[in-house]
């Protein structure tokens, strides 16, 4: 014992004795906590201080920790602990102790008024939580009282102290009602006793703001106590003096902040939108903040800026329905409305000069969602006053949206050039929204612009300028159908004319020319006007994601109109691979690009252009199948089957994707003969096997490998067909030798598509059952150093249950060592595999009845299944996989009815199973309810996640509260 009162930290380690939660040992552990380097001492004292603080010595040890001789991290220690046990465990407290309890609590918070500002919070908060808990019957004017009691005279402490104190208390209340766990009927009586007690918490607090001789710091306190209390749904009404009081606060620099807090948040709460009249009053007290905006602009005061920014927009943003509603105070509204427009045009670039305008951005959203809401007379009227209004915002958001001149751009960070990026896409998708309201002549609006600026001969215009309108352009046709649009062929005549001598011009323009890619499939006539520069800017490395994905943009839209510039595409796309001048993720897109482009070829064409593009990646791949392995080479290898992989991703002559398009797509008759991918498969077959006889030891080899027969037989479907025996054999031989988890993911890609067709069965039987025996084999030589090939394997034979049942009626299947490896499956810690698993049982399950030798393992191993399951479910796997489990009790119910009712009671039976927390009464409970359920899925997951709860001591606590 006495080698455990000096080491309080290490007592916690076990489930400490209650004797240990004593004063002296709670203050080594705080110690331990605050001052030992040792990072495990600390994790156990802090988990041993957790005990400690729920503890029933915790009522004891707290008071004692409060004295006046002991350091502020004791004393905050002891307020804590008192604040745990009066919000947790308030039945706990006899109803004849209430008095006292509060008493002592108003002691110390007058005590230490004049002390430590952290340790009076904490004891402020389980004040709070006590009233909370007292409210109403057992402490009907508990505010009232508080106040009372602190403005008492023949207080020790002085009037600024106790002042403050009592802010602080009443600071703490509502922000402690909003976090508590009351039960819901409770809430309601709270909050309906704190609304009537605000009766006496706003005329002290606008005494105490008028009050000339009120200090900085308690007007500063009064502004968050009044910051605190909207939070409460007041009605504004209520609000209007302070509110008043606050806006003349923001004259003064140190009241800035608080001042708009609070404004903020009484304007904003969501009842505030019933009180017109006094919205309306607030209209001009906000438009009289516009000289006090000009002013902190001129001066670069970001902050204050910011600030009357938060409050135009709050008022515009939450009430704009309302405002719009009063026709007759349309101007004022429409003054406040640009207002917010100066806001968001704030001179300077976001985010390096001004970080304001991207708080308007909802704003204009709302607006106009509003406008277009109102019935048609209505909202003609506004769409009279307003569309002027969002032709301005157009200009300024493209205004702001330009880039800064190169010099100053260097000089950003490239956190601040990441920042600017976001901005702008949330600039562009304003944008588009706003195409709802103002339709083509926003289009008209930005060609007429761009044009007059490209034929402007009087003054050169700045590259910034034109690349914001094409990005207008873009932002729009991105999005929006603009098919119909009579401006885009003109946008397309004007682009060519555009002199691009920056890169970010380069790239908007790419990027408007691949949000037109649709257009130009409509009118192949323009592709030549365009096309030329998309290929040009393939050769510059700074334009790749640019250039490439437009590029891909048209080969995918436009593939039936490209056939006769398809030899340049070819070639160009050839140089530039060759030249290696992209990344590794642009050049697999041009290879997809390229596929979409063949697709539409004759067959003849594709196999010579195949022959072309990939004879030297081919060459190459032969010259390194010989070399020894090192990492170098690995790299290319895996390049050039991720090339392969891309390039057949795309390449379908039998156009899959455009059948629910209509006939008129298919331009071109489905070829006879072999399909082309097939063709080359086959070429390079030996090949690939014997790059992978040298790499079968290497996870990302073999994974490049089978990505490229997955995506080939996506995309092909049935016309894979040819290769099946050939890769089934190739896949067994790679499993047999060293097992990988992408040679069964692909196994499962065959499964489903070829496995219910009498042809293929019987090579993909002969595989399944061959990696099913390797992978049992894996699991008796110990399966955990595998989760990723256990996962694959589950997802395996869910897919096998799933499109051909029949394979688990083979006699060579060990269904029962399949079953019993699933079992162990469940246990492991990696959530995936364990939802895998999880799926095959609810695949397997239903097939009970239908397949004999999957009935006959689940009447045998069922029960070791179940036992499993609540296992888990008592607290050996994440909570977050509670829902899987939930999947397979309801299969057992659904499918295996009378034989889960006898294992659950068995199951269930053994004392401490599956967790100590449980009464027999509650598993009674659980099973009685789980018997019950055969057709709500959703009932049993909300069961299993109050059981498992209850399982792990959780059930009614903190932790609960986001499950």
């Amino acid at each position: 014992m006495e080698r455990r009162e000096e080491q309080p930290g290490a007592a916690g380690a076990g489930a400490a004795p209650a004797l240990d939660f004593t004063v002296e040992n709670v203050e080594k552990a705080l110690h331990q906590l605050y001052y030992d380097p040792n990072i495990e001492n600390k994790n156990l004292a802090q988990k041993w201080l957790m005990q400690a603080q729920v503890s029933p010595q915790a009522w004891h040890f707290s008071w004692q920790l409060l004295q006046p001789d002991k350091v502020p991290e004791i004393q905050y220690f002891g307020a804590s602990a008192l604040h745990i046990k009066i919000s947790r465990y308030w039945s706990d407290i006899p109803t004849d102790q209430y008095e006292s309890l509060k008493a002592q609590l108003f002691t110390q918070i007058t005590h230490f008024a004049s002390g430590s500002k952290i340790v009076l919070t904490r004891l402020c908060v389980a004040l709070a939580s006590l009233a909370l808990s007292m409210m109403p019957d057992a402490w009907p004017c508990a505010v009232a009282d508080m106040v009372r009691l602190f403005q008492a005279e023949d207080s020790p402490v002085d009037g600024q102290g106790r002042c403050l104190a009592l802010l602080e208390l009443l600071t703490v209340l509502p922000e402690e009602f909003q976090t508590s766990r009351l039960p819901q009927y409770r809430k309601g009586l709270v909050r309906a006793s704190l609304a009537v007690e605000c009766g006496a918490v706003f005329p002290l607090l606008e005494q105490l703001l008028q009050q000339p001789s009120s200090p900085s710091c308690v007007r500063q306190k009064v502004l968050k106590c009044f910051s605190s209390w909207v939070q409460l749904e007041v009605p504004l009404q209520d609000c209007e003096a302070l509110i008043q009081a606050a806006f003349a606060a923001l004259q003064d620099s140190e009241l800035f902040d608080s001042s708009v807090e609070a404004i903020v948040n009484a304007i904003s709460q969501p009842d505030a939108q019933r009180y017109v009249n006094t919205l309306l009053k607030l209209i001009p007290l906000v438009l009289g903040l516009q000289d006090q905006l000009r002013q902190a602009v001129q001066n670069g005061d970001m902050e204050t800026s910011h600030g009357i920014c938060r409050i135009a927009v709050a008022l515009g943003e939450n009430h704009s329905r309302a405002l719009l509603d009063q026709v007759e105070h349309w101007q004022s509204f429409l003054a406040l409305v640009n207002m917010i427009m100066f806001c968001t045009g704030i001179p300077g670039h976001y985010p390096v000069n001004e970080t304001t305008s991207s708080l308007t951005l909802t704003f204009w959203y709302t607006l106009q969602d509003d406008i277009l809401s109102f019935e048609a007379e209505k909202q003609a009227v506004y769409q009279q006053v307003y569309r002027p209004v969002y032709f301005q915002l157009v200009d300024v958001l493209l205004h702001k949206a330009q880039f800064p001149s190169d010099e100053e751009y260097g000089f950003w960070s490239s956190d601040e050039k990441e920042q600017f990026r976001i901005y702008r896409v949330d600039i562009s998708d304003t944008l588009m929204y706003v195409y709802e309201m103002l339709g083509a002549e926003l289009l008209s609006n930005l060609y007429d612009k761009l044009g007059r600026l490209l034929t402007s001969s009087e003054e050169p215009y700045s590259w910034q300028h034109t690349e914001a309108l094409l990005y207008g352009f873009q932002s729009i046709a991105e999005t929006i159908d603009v098919n119909y649009s009579d401006v885009v062929p003109g946008l397309i005549g004007l682009i060519p004319r555009i002199s691009i001598s920056n890169v970010q011009l380069a790239d908007t323009v790419m990027f408007t020319i691949g949000a037109l890619s649709e257009w130009l499939a409509d009118h192949p006539v323009m592709i030549n006007s365009v096309l030329p520069l998309v290929l040009h800017a393939l050769g510059n490395p700074e334009l790749s994601v640019s250039s490439v994905s437009t590029l891909k943009k048209i080969c995918r839209e436009c593939k039936y109109d490209l056939p006769p510039y398809a030899a340049n595409i070819v070639a160009v796309s050839q140089d530039v691979l060759m030249k290696q001048i992209h990344k590794t993720s642009q050049c697999m897109w041009l290879m997809q690009a390229l596929g979409f482009l063949l697709s539409a070829l004759q067959v003849e064409e594709i196999l010579k252009n195949l022959h072309s593009l990939i004879s030297p990646y081919i060459q190459q791949l032969e010259k390194l199948a010989e070399e020894i392995p090192n990492p170098s080479n690995k790299l290319a290898i895996v390049h050039i089957l991720g090339l392969l992989s891309n390039l057949f991703t795309t390449l379908d002559v039998s156009h899959h994707e455009d059948e629910h398009e209509g006939p008129e797509l298919r331009k071109l008759p489905v070829p006879q003969g072999p399909n082309p991918v097939v063709v080359v498969l086959q070429q390079v077959f030996q090949l690939i096997q014997k790059v992978l006889s040298k790499w079968l030891n290497d996870a990302q080899v073999v994974e490049a490998v089978c990505a490229i027969f997955e995506k080939s037989v996506k995309t092909l479907l049935d016309d894979f067909a040819p290769m099946v025996p050939q890769l089934c054999e190739m896949l067994g031989r790679m499993y047999s030798t060293i097992p990988q988890a992408s040679a069964l993911d692909l196994t499962r890609q065959l499964v489903h598509i070829f496995a219910h067709e009498p042809a293929h069965f019987p090579p993909i039987e002969a595989l399944f059952l061959l990696v099913t025996s390797v992978t049992l084999t894996l699991f008796q030589q110990g399966p955990r150093d595998h989760p990723d090939i256990v996962d694959s394997f589950m997802q395996l034979l869910a897919q096998a249950l799933k499109r051909k049942p029949d394979l688990f009626l083979c006699e060579r299947l060990d269904v029962k060592a399949v079953f019993q490896c699933a079992v162990l499956a469940l246990k492991f810690p990696e959530a995936p595999t364990v939802k895998a698993s999880c799926g095959f049982f609810t695949e397997l399950l239903p097939r009970c009845g239908e397949v004999e030798p999957v009935g006959k393992v689940v009447q045998e191993d069922g029960r070791m299944l179940l036992v499993a399951v609540l296992e888990a479910i008592g607290g050996q796997a994440s909570r977050s996989l509670m829902d899987c489990f939930a999947d397979i009790l309801f299969a057992l119910n659904k499918h295996c009815f009378s034989l889960l009712s006898l294992w659950i009671k068995e199951a269930l039976q053994p004392p401490g199973f599956p967790s100590a927390r449980l009464s027999p009464e509650q598993k009674d409970t659980f099973s009685q309810q789980i018997l019950r359920e055969r057709v709500n899925k959703r009932r049993v997951k909300e069961m299993v996640k109050e059981f498992t709860l209850l399982c792990r001591g959780l059930h009614g606590t903190d932790y609960t509260a986001d499950y």
